[in-house]
């Protein structure tokens, strides 16, 4: 990584970050100084602002407050650093194009709007589907693709740009348990080859085998830090408010892990 790219370390800092629908929060006050090189899991309740985090984050709606920088520049200055893997279901799988070309769109920035892919393009693009255990269905439609297998190709072509910062909103949803470890084993890679990778996240059960970093929102932020320093009882209690029945099994697990 270029001296250019990072600050101190910190992949991520936010200030004052508010984000508001219709003049109601939905985030507030949201102070981070995320370090690079960990996976982070961003959890908490339903409406809690996870995705919205996210979004705010990398542009995609308007903050009412706040500053957001990434390793030390906003995103607009950064952009090139950054890989999307948004939900599932907000994508059109029914858009006419296969597995390749749709990772091929990763490469887009490098090869400019409009322009042929060319094949040094393609071979990357299928490394990447390669990558992600998907090279024998390059040639197919999106829509034919399972949801395991479509959440893949959308790894893949996020991996395909080659990113230092990495955000993936509810990566595991709706995935088979073939997946779901394909996906922890490329977050890893991704971390020991130096990447920061945020994942938006709803099983408590698996944090600790997870991440080693973690984001406890519920509208603001709970607590922030290394797993074994903020997932406690406690923090799960302060985030999740009454829900004590699903908090049982991840309390249990926490007090395994103390």
């Amino acid at each position: 990584m270029s001296d250019s790219a990072r600050v101190d370390a910190i992949a991520l800092h936010t200030r004052d970050l508010t984000v508001a629908y219709h003049q109601k929060p939905v985030l507030w006050d949201v102070d981070l100084d995320v370090p690079e090189a960990v996976i982070a899991g961003i959890i908490g309740p339903n409406g809690a602002g996870k995705s919205t985090l996210i979004k705010a984050i990398l542009d995609l709606m308007p903050r009412a407050t706040g500053r957001i920088e990434l390793f030390g520049k906003p995103y607009a200055v950064q952009r090139r650093l950054i890989g999307y893997v948004p939900q599932r279901e907000s994508v059109d799988w029914e858009y006419p194009i296969n597995a390749l070309e749709l990772v091929a769109m990763g490469l887009y920035r490098k090869i400019g709007w409009f322009k042929p892919v060319t094949r040094v393009y393609r071979e990357q693009a299928r490394a990447a589907l390669s990558e992600v255990g998907m090279a024998d269905y390059a040639d197919r439609q999106i829509s034919r693709l399972s949801g395991g297998q479509q959440q893949r190709v959308f790894l893949a072509r996020a991996l395909v740009q080659d990113a230092l910062i990495y955000f993936m909103d509810e990566p595991f949803a709706g995935v088979d348990a073939a997946t779901e470890k394909a996906i922890v084993d490329i977050l890893r890679r991704l971390k020991g080859s130096g990447k920061t990778v945020f994942v938006v996240h709803h099983d408590l059960e698996s944090v600790t085998e997870y991440f080693d970093y973690l984001i406890m929102l519920n509208m603001r932020v709970v607590a922030a830090g290394p797993v074994d320093e903020v997932f406690s009882s406690e923090n799960l209690r302060r985030t999740y408010g009454g829900r004590l029945t699903l908090l049982d099994k991840a309390v249990n697990a926490v007090g395994r892990t103390m």
